[in-house]
């Protein structure tokens, strides 16, 4: 009898390993084919179209690295989202035969897989192709595809050399008596230690990144949608525009008939261009319908502030939290025991809120460092990416998903602990760090939020008054003049 109970152990077991290993795959298939229709619609086509086969497989190679670091950055993003909400699903059906898939069990290998794959592309695969791009074979040796390879090797093991060596000095500086013993014992205290260096990193990234974010998400959402015609005069704008472009249309016609301004053509082709997308974006302006210009646009806005104040008083309640309970400190979790109890004190509708929140923060974090001046060259544009800047893109967005995790964590944005080695990390246990960072959240997200209110406010209010006041002044006086400055200096020319 009890042979029999062992065999049906082992064979739950082993289905139970086969159905994990099939959802994780089939998961991690969905998310490389997006990720490579993402970096196919950016990368820039006269990498990959060249007469050298040689430079044209590297280049695929490393396309290929790239698609797989992206999809893992992507899963990065999605490990609370899925693990909130499976918690949940599981407490509405606990005893639903075809919810029994979902366990603690899958969840757990999400966060352990996530975390290997996040560390192997972003300590060995992404250098990797960056160095193999670069590569040229060493002198002397048959050029091809392996001359490369082996050069990139080497060169990379040189990098891990210098870059072990540097965090083993940094720890002797720090722990004299275990920096010796960490060099022994590499796995268990060397590499969790360069984890949570690294992990630290991308956290400080996230507190520099986010609170500029989340003001700068009011500007971006409102370029993207139509404004009420109380805030934007559509009207003299576009008929500037019209004006503009029909002057610069005729200085280029000009121009093409005499060889003597042939060089100020190409300047001023742009500019057409830009002034020719400008009227037409305000002619889609015009021609939208009262519910959006009038509905979409102050909902949007109001869902935004919504949720970055709420972002902003969960952490402030994390703060007093963290003053008197113990427990809000962010700590690994090894059992994650799903549907036993809500991670929200509301219940499923907090624990939406929390999704919503999570993912609202990652993306305010993109915005903010595409917008910060030093990451402004790293922008992609469509089919004008060369892979260099994908390479540093895909780095980029690894680093701030991977750390995506314990940044809400550690802001109390949810109760969920973390899972795997991600609960591992140093820096986690110390409560000067962790209420630190969470009173630099609040306050540079506070500060950030008013001046960008405050000053939107009052742009705003200065345009609208100032259109309603001067309508003849801008369409009768300003536009002639810009006319007659811009045949003024044609003719000069």
């Amino acid at each position: 009898m009890m042979e029999v109970n062992d065999v049906s152990v082992r064979e739950q077991l082993f289905h139970n390993r086969v159905r994990e290993t099939f959802i994780c795959v089939l998961l991690f298939t969905c998310l490389y084919i997006l990720s490579y229709l993402i970096l196919t619609h950016f990368k820039k086509n006269a990498d990959y179209v060249t007469d050298d086969v040689e430079d044209a497989t590297a280049n695929k190679i490393a396309l290929w690295l790239c698609t797989f670091t992206l999809s893992v950055a992507v899963c990065a993003v999605l490990l609370l989202p899925i693990s909130i909400l499976s918690n949940e699903v599981l407490l509405i059906f606990p005893h639903s035969y075809y919810m029994q898939w979902l366990n603690g069990s899958l969840i757990h290998g999400l966060w352990n897989l996530v975390f290997l794959f996040s560390n192997l592309s972003l300590v060995f695969l992404m250098p990797f192709a960056y160095f193999f791009t670069e590569s040229e074979g060493f002198v002397g040796c048959k050029k091809g595809v392996m001359a490369r390879v082996y050069e990139t090797a080497v060169v990379l093991l040189l990098l891990t050399l210098l870059v072990l060596g540097m965090v083993w000095v940094f720890v002797a500086l720090l722990n004299n008596h275990s920096a010796r013993e960490s060099l022994y014992d590499m796995w268990e205290y060397y590499l969790p230690y360069l984890y949570s260096a690294i992990s630290l990193c991308g956290v400080l990234l996230l507190l520099l990144c986010t609170p500029f974010g989340l003001s700068r998400m009011f500007s971006v959402t409102g370029s993207l949608l139509v404004k009420p015609r109380l805030l934007e005069n559509v009207e003299v704008e576009m008929n500037c525009a019209a004006f503009e472009e029909a002057s610069l249309s005729r200085t280029l016609n000009r121009g093409s008939t005499a060889c003597w301004v042939s060089v100020n053509v190409e300047p001023l082709r742009t500019q057409f261009l830009g002034v020719q997308a400008k009227r037409i974006a305000l002619e889609m302006r015009r021609r939208a319908s009262p519910w959006q210009r009038n509905l979409f646009y102050p909902l949007a806005m109001l869902l935004l502030l919504a949720l970055t104040v709420a972002c902003v008083l969960m952490v402030c309640f994390h703060v007093l939290e963290l003053l008197f309970d113990e427990t809000a400190m962010p700590s690994g979790m090894g059992d994650p025991r799903l549907g036993t109890a809500s991670f929200s004190m509301f219940g499923s509708l907090g624990a939406a809120v929390q999704v919503v929140l999570i993912l609202y923060l990652m993306v305010s974090s993109v915005v903010g460092f595409y917008s910060s001046p030093l990451f402004t060259s790293l922008l992609p544009r469509s089919q004008d990416t060369n892979l260099t800047q994908i390479i540093g893109n895909c780095v980029s967005l690894l680093v701030l998903s991977s750390a995506l995790p314990v940044f809400s964590r550690t802001l109390g944005i949810t109760r969920f602990d973390l899972l795997g080695d991600f609960g591992r990390y140093n820096w986690l246990g110390n409560f000067h760090i962790v209420f630190l960072y969470n009173i630099l959240f609040a306050g540079l997200t506070s500060a950030c939020l008013i001046n960008t209110l405050t000053w939107a406010v009052q742009g705003e209010l200065i345009r609208a008054f100032g259109l309603h006041k001067l309508p003849l002044t801008v369409s009768r006086t300003t536009i002639p003049l810009k006319l007659l400055l811009a045949n003024g200096l044609s003719k000069i020319q």
